[in-house]
């Protein structure tokens, strides 16, 4: 059985973008705690930081609910494909 993998060049794209974001909200917050900013701005910069990364991985969730989908018989596909969405938009 082959290994579920990210195979669209758009979601790897989209994947890409998303934790270049994350990297760079992480290093912003390195800077902000080396030039000794205000501890609660420094909270609110991680706090965006982990809202993106969480962004990130529900998607990844998402993805390997639609490759399973691609496996699975037709009964299943529809409700299945509801619970991805959800994934990716609230998640």
């Amino acid at each position: 059985m082959p290994k579920p993998a990210m195979h669209a060049p758009e979601d790897k794209r989209a994947m890409d973008a998303r934790l270049a974001r994350v990297e760079g909200q992480v290093r912003a917050v390195r800077r902000m705690i080396s030039e000794d900013e205000d501890c609660a701005h420094i909270a609110q910069q991680l706090a965006a930081a982990r809202k993106a990364l969480d962004r990130a991985f529900h998607e990844m969730l998402s993805c390997m609910v639609r490759q399973e989908l691609e496996a699975a018989g037709k009964a299943h596909r529809g409700r299945a494909a509801e619970i991805a969405e959800l994934l990716a938009r609230f998640g």
